[in-house]
């Protein structure tokens, strides 16, 4: 498992964005409807629902793992924010004609640092550009530090009905090294606090694979979490980023990492301590118990629209409203200062937007689909790709069958799922079914060789959140 070691949902693609994060933009063909295997017909009823993702990129301090877009300044004009912030809402969820909102995320930076004003404005902005229903999840990440009971109680008021609180670790040591700004005893006190505003609805964040810790020190300090939180856990292995301060420390030779066998080890007790405490092994990182599954990370496994609102925000949605009949790649200026001047002048700041590819748009609904325990179904599938089943890719000899021989992988009436060993190995199986994927759908190309023997993963897991074929940062989280 490869984990990120920022931890938030609201981008869930941004590292393996193959389609213009960092690349070029759309040339000069335009951006009409490209011939394709999937026209406006293929999405079914989709296109009608989306998420908005809004993102607060500000934060009080920059821990020692994050290089998340995020801005450390003295002062924000959180006035001037707020209004681009409702404005590019309302720009892009007009451009995406969705009908109806299923969930709203707002993520960052550190969120909890916005007022509650800011966040009732974004909500009135949904709710007037699409439906929100009554009762629709609205989850919001927030910091211990920025927790106090009056606080949460005007996010409350505002319409938030979920948090997503950072804790990360319940040692002072290991906050420490993290760079964190609250302590464990502040870190119990916001989830306390969370519960009582916001019971059955309060998401935990834990970091895993820290420099020098041990399988025991993680696995008391996830009985402690156990202790502490409500019905919803989200596991990170930390991932060093350039340019952080730990990984500079680590690379230098002044911090040593655990082995790989041991991150393995530790994400296969996790899974044990969880299963055996009630919850639900629903995606790689996520558990949860009493239904408590997250509507907004299941928005993303099952590959469905999101829109990015704010500076750094990422997004896939068709823009029907400009005539578009193709999932685009869309991301918003970085840098909150161009990213406000570009929103007052054209009403958004969508920096890239890349046409998605149908074999595009399937590769993500694999290595997105096959990260949580229900897997892929054939409905949809088939909402992408109503010309090649799951059954015509993945059922013929090749890897996936060598795969399924093997009891990693399960292709059956319900679709194409991921055993529960298979799952703990997950990035190790991809790179053969995505290989399998692009031979079925060349025409005429044979199927992909490989034994399809899988390589056992780093840590165990396989999906490895947000990093590996696809980067998906999910389950709640905080700054």
């Amino acid at each position: 498992m490869h984990m990120k070691g920022s931890t938030h949902e609201s981008h869930p693609l941004c590292e393996w964005d193959r389609w213009g994060v960092l690349g070029p933009t759309q040339g000069a063909g335009g951006w009409g409807c490209p011939p394709s295997r999937v026209g406006a017909q293929g999405w079914g009823h989709s296109h009608r629902h989306s998420t908005p993702c809004p993102q607060w990129p500000y934060c009080r301090k920059r821990c020692s793992y994050c290089n998340f877009n995020k801005y450390v300044v003295p002062a924000v004009d959180e006035a001037a924010v707020r209004a681009c912030l409702v404005r590019e809402a309302r720009t892009l969820l007009c451009l995406s004609q969705v009908q109806s909102v299923t969930s709203v995320f707002f993520g960052g930076g550190t969120p909890s640092l916005a007022s509650p004003s800011t966040i009732a404005a974004v909500l009135e902005a949904v709710a007037g550009a699409a439906h929100l229903p009554a009762g629709a999840e609205v989850t919001l990440e927030a910091n211990p530090s920025s927790t106090s009971i009056q606080r949460l109680a005007g996010f409350r008021a505002a319409g938030v009905n979920r948090l997503s609180v950072g804790v990360q670790s319940l040692d002072d040591a290991e906050l420490q090294l993290l760079g964190r700004e609250h302590t464990a005893v502040e870190a119990r006190g916001a989830v306390e606090a969370a519960w009582g505003l916001f019971p059955g609805r309060t998401s935990l964040d834990l970091l895993f694979g820290l420099p020098g810790q041990s399988r025991d020190a993680w696995a008391q300090g996830l009985e402690a979490a156990l202790g502490l939180c409500d019905d919803h856990i989200s596991l990170y292995q930390l991932t060093l980023e350039q340019g952080t301060a730990l990984a500079a420390q680590v690379w230098g030779g002044a911090l040593p990492m655990p082995p790989q066998d041991l991150l393995a080890d530790m994400y296969l007790t996790a899974r044990a301590m969880l299963v055996a405490a009630g919850f639900r092994h629903y995606e790689v990182s996520n558990f949860a118990r009493k239904g408590a599954l997250s509507t907004h990370n299941l928005s993303y496994w099952r590959a469905e629209q999101y829109i990015g609102v704010g500076p750094g925000a990422h997004g896939r949605f068709v823009p029907w409203g400009e005539g578009g009949c193709s999932r685009e790649a869309r991301v918003q200026t970085l840098e909150p200062g161009a990213w406000m001047r570009e929103v007052q002048s054209q009403g958004h700041g969508t920096r890239r937007r890349v046409v998605l590819s149908p074999l595009e748009q399937l590769e993500e609904v694999l290595a997105l689909g096959l990260r949580t325990d229900e897997g892929i179904t054939h409905e949809r599938w088939g909402q992408f790709s109503p010309h090649l089943s799951l059954q015509a890719a993945f059922g013929a000899p090749g890897e996936a069958r060598a795969l399924q021989e093997q009891g990693w992988l399960v292709l059956d009436g319900g679709g194409l799922r991921c055993t529960w060993e298979g799952l703990a190995l997950l990035d190790s199986l991809l790179p053969d079914l995505l290989c399998q994927l692009q031979h079925r759908w060349a025409p005429g190309a044979a199927p992909g060789g490989g034994s399809g023997a899988p390589r056992r993963s780093p840590t165990g897991d396989g999906a490895a959140g947000p990093r590996g074929v696809a980067e998906v940062v999910s389950g709640g989280g905080g700054e």
